[in-house]
């Protein structure tokens, strides 16, 4: 089934544990720190309901799904996916990094290759497919925490000051283990159904009590979230933060009071190999990434849409140093959608039957991503100038009979209101200046970790062995002089 907003609305109205500012948060449908989003993601589930948009497909066991859950055996699969998924990231303008389809995309992965679960024993295999099918067939919403928390980086999980730092297994028992400790980074969580736990760190000999993967409600005895400050809690209305109010996904530090998982709920087991595996053996970090390049390349439009309305409303698109500017930021929007299209275009059948986006093309941008992302902010900078420093305090300076008359007869540009005006530099505030635009460029630049990891996805999976034959083929065509050689 494909369920409405209202219906998961109504499913984040639990006892889940989301502490902010020193207080537990009693519905965070209605908390100011987080109404914003949850009302946002309600509506991409209405979108999906909608069967106009196109949204849902037969699975492979005759239910009805959301397209976000798709195990993809095609080309032309890899494109309805796509399509799907950009509904919902034009719908968020890309600002919504953790929305249902990201680790609905791992799970999908996970689901399509059992054989490597089943490796650390009999039955991980069946319960990976068994959730998989649970959460596809509910419409859920997983979110996952993947990254220890940065207690000391040069240490290992087994090394650090106190064992249960990082999450790790405190207790086995017959029915299923007991966890503690704590995981990063916790985005979208206190708002989602599941959570979904590994470590995608790598992990060294002595790790293996941090060897997991599991899942678990969020609601779920003894998990609690520590929410960072929330933006679209400080923003006085969606006027003045369009993107704040709306967009913002939260983020949370996990922590595990000893937490009981069930034996059906556990994915890997003290494994080193199958975690490190179940991402990159199987299609899931290909998937995940492909939805998150997509979500990407709708995010770069937008900004580039709003670079353009900024030139043309104030009149500069006309001079040659502003074109060159839109026309930077013209290729590199259109270098990351032509980088996803080839991925796809391009896929790659496994052994599973499963299409996998072309990694070539794909980590050829995720390399690229924080400096591509930083170079866009730049430019809209640029164009802006100080014109989003002028703007009045709040929408109520535009209605007060005091100050309105200045508001109008200042702040307006050549056949442009102020009302209009005022709205996109305080869209574009909200994506350069405001701390949410702020959390947006860090966010951007570690999407995928520090840079030498991300380029390393680049270095493993360019395929060096055509270019590298290239070069030794030219060599090959040309030799020392006949009379060089006879001298030697």
């Amino acid at each position: 089934m494909v369920r409405t907003g209202k219906e998961y609305l109504q499913t984040l109205k639990d006892d889940r544990a989301i502490y902010i500012n020193g207080e537990r948060v009693q519905d965070v449908t209605t908390h100011p720190a987080f109404t914003g989003i949850t009302h946002t993601i309600a509506g991409l589930y209405d979108l999906a309901w909608d069967e106009s948009q196109n949204m849902t497909y037969k699975t492979e066991d005759g239910t009805l799904a959301n397209k976000i859950y798709m195990i993809p055996r095609s080309r032309e699969e890899l494109e309805e996916r796509r399509l799907a998924i950009s509904k919902w990231s034009e719908a968020t303008c890309g600002f919504v990094g953790r929305s249902p389809d990201h680790v609905a995309s791992f799970l999908a992965a996970f689901a399509s290759s059992p054989e490597v679960f089943d490796r650390g024993g009999e039955g991980y295999g069946n319960n990976v497919l068994n959730f998989y099918k649970h959460v596809r067939d509910q419409d859920l919403y997983v979110t996952y925490v993947i990254i220890p928390p940065q207690i000391d980086r040069s240490k290992a999980a087994h090394e650090q000051e106190d064992k249960f730092l990082p999450v790790g297994v405190y207790e086995e028992r017959e029915d299923g283990i007991i966890v503690r400790g704590s995981q990063m980074l916790g985005t979208a969580s206190a708002v989602s159904d599941y959570l979904f736990v590994s470590c995608l760190t790598p992990l060294r000999p002595g790790d293996e009590d941090y060897a997991l993967s599991f899942v678990l409600p969020i609601h779920a005895k003894g998990l609690k979230f520590y929410a960072r400050p929330g933006y679209a809690e400080k923003s006085p209305s969606t006027f003045d933060y369009p993107l704040s109010s709306r967009f913002d996904e939260s983020d949370s530090l996990v922590v595990f009071d000893d937490v009981f998982i069930p034996w059906q709920d556990i994915f890997v087991y003290k494994n080193i190999d199958i975690v490190r595996a179940q991402f990159h053996e199987t299609p899931a970090h290909v998937l995940g990434n492909n939805q998150a390049q997509i979500r990407f390349s709708n995010k770069l439009k937008f900004l580039i849409g709003a670079a353009r309305k900024v030139a043309a409303m104030n009149g500069i698109d006309k001079i040659p140093s502003v074109q060159e500017k839109l026309g930077e930021l013209a290729s590199i929007a259109a270098s990351v959608e032509g980088n996803l299209l080839a991925s796809e275009y391009n896929c790659i059948i496994d052994k599973n039957g499963v299409a996998r986006p072309n990694p070539r093309f794909l980590y050829g941008v995720v390399g690229q991503q924080e400096t591509i992302y930083a170079s866009t902010i730049k430019i809209l900078r640029e164009l802006c100038g100080g014109g989003v420093l002028q703007l009045p305090s709040s929408y109520k300076e535009l209605i007060n009979p005091e100050t309105k008359d200045d508001m109008y007869q200042y702040i307006r540009s050549t056949g442009v209101g102020a009302e209009e005006k005022i709205k996109l530099f305080k869209l574009v505030w909200d994506i350069i200046g405001s701390e949410f635009g702020g959390r947006h460029q860090q966010y951007e630049m570690f999407y995928n970790g520090a840079p030498f990891v991300t380029k390393g996805f680049s270095f493993r999976n360019y395929g060096y062995d055509e270019p590298v034959q290239m070069v030794d083929k030219f060599l090959g065509s040309y030799s020392l002089p006949t009379q060089v050689k006879e001298l030697i």
